[in-house]
């Protein structure tokens, strides 16, 4: 015996059965696959690659530095108990919300490789703190799909939202873990222990600065080169699967799926196109025969699940350490039935006024103009900087009660009379 269960031989078998039908589809219609290629390789050069890597190299080089775990004392207060992760993990999150996909993955990775959190807090982290990038949704899915820019409060509204709840519920995921530290964090400065952890974590690292520097961009890059492959590859994989007629036998139970939720039929295309890549899915529920409350909704389920693709990119960004995709990919479902719901919320007069409030704090200016690279990373930094700003603030009033309450209760016990005291002593 080899040590394989029958399901793990089966899924061997079934994987290989994939990979060969995928190859000679490509060998059957080479100019299509050619074609599909040529577009993933433009997509990932023009927009992944510029967007990406200077958060890349950005993340690398302040966790390094220790300002990563400097902002981790400040915002455990908030973290830990909203989310039940160590106060690194607002790191994650905001650069997830800001960055787009797959950096929030690879932030909670170097996390967990220098064991800032444990493999449940890793799980956690990666399965709220990968989200879509506010110009995606903004840009590209309100303005250049809908063409309709007053959607984007909505569209961003409805997947930030989402990620918050999953992040709450996510607590139940592998019960609570050790608190331990916490209070006496209490009880002393927390900037002093914020620039006390910074000392140690820069003198852990060690490196000089250019050596720092160097080994970041390299790092980085083969990392965009990864992203760069799985994108063209499923880029072909869609086409030469729609071509051959395969997405469309998918159809079927999609439609199955959806029928009880009352959504439009013509929306099963875009779900097919969208169980794979978020782009193309996305721009078929924009244009499908549906109300457009229909299509909202599953353009927001569909940014929401991400499809195979950036499953692919989260795998080999936490390749390396004891993160599970399971816990992944199920919160990935559940999130898009969460997002859909709360689209459905946002689309009414009340929704409507609670996004216009809010979101504006995290999104950047649509705009109808293409956005430049420089514009797409400078509006990108000032969203990043607005949202880590935000929950400094607010984990500093958490932190500034949390001081008032401990000092008030420790006032009550000192003025407190000592029960011993009254009891006469017996004589001997």
């Amino acid at each position: 015996m080899n040590g394989r269960t029958p399901t793990t031989r089966r899924a061997a078998y079934l994987m290989a059965a994939c990979a060969l039908f995928v190859t000679i589809a490509i060998i059957v219609y080479p100019d299509v696959a050619f074609e599909a290629s040529v577009e993933g390789l433009r997509v990932w050069w023009e927009i992944v690659f510029p967007a990406l890597l200077p958060f890349f190299i950005a993340a690398e080089v302040l966790m390094a530095l220790g300002v990563v775990h400097f902002l981790g004392v400040l915002l455990e207060p908030l973290m830990r108990p909203v989310f039940d992760v160590p106060g690194v993990g607002a790191f994650a999150f905001a650069m997830g919300l800001t960055g787009g996909y797959p950096i929030g993955a690879r932030i909670t990775a170097n996390l967990r490789k220098q064991n800032l959190c444990n493999q449940i807090e890793g799980e956690r982290l990666v399965s709220f703190s990968n989200t879509a990038d506010p110009l995606f949704m903004a840009g590209a899915v309100a303005v250049g799909m809908f063409s309709m820019p007053s959607l984007a409060l909505t569209i961003c509204g409805a997947h930030y939202i989402s990620a918050v709840i999953v992040g709450v519920l996510l607590r139940l995921h592998g019960g609570s873990q050790s608190r331990r530290g916490l209070v006496q964090g209490r009880r002393e400065n927390i900037f002093a222990r914020a620039l006390a952890e910074l000392s140690r974590a820069r003198q852990a690292d060690g490196r000089p600065f250019g050596q720092l520097f160097g080994d970041t961009v390299r790092d980085s890059v083969n990392s965009m080169l990864l992203i760069g492959g799985f994108i063209i590859m499923f880029s072909v994989i869609i086409r030469v699967l729609t071509v051959a007629g395969v997405t469309q036998l998918m159809a079927a139970p999609i439609s199955f799926a959806l029928s009880p939720l009352g959504l439009d039929p013509t929306l099963v295309p875009a779900f097919v196109s969208g169980f794979f890549e978020i782009t193309l899915g996305s721009e078929l529920a924009s244009k499908a025969a549906a109300p457009l409350l229909h299509r909202l909704v599953a353009a927001n389920a569909i940014i929401a699940w991400s499809g195979l693709s950036v499953f692919a990119q989260v795998t080999t960004m936490c390749s390396g350490t004891d993160i599970r995709m399971a816990p992944y990919v199920m919160t990935r479902v559940a999130q898009a039935i969460i997002s859909g719901a709360v689209t459905l919320v946002l689309m009414s007069p009340a929704g409507q006024g609670l996004a216009r409030m809010v979101v504006p704090a995290f999104v950047a200016r649509v705009t109808t103009e293409r956005v430049s690279f420089l514009a797409r990373l400078g509006a990108s930094s000032a969203a990043l900087a607005r949202v880590l700003a935000f929950m400094t603030a607010v984990s500093l009033a958490l932190w500034f009660l949390q001081r008032i309450r401990l000092i008030v209760m420790q006032v009550k016990v000192r003025r407190s009379p000592n029960p011993s005291s009254s009891v006469p002593r017996r004589r001997a």
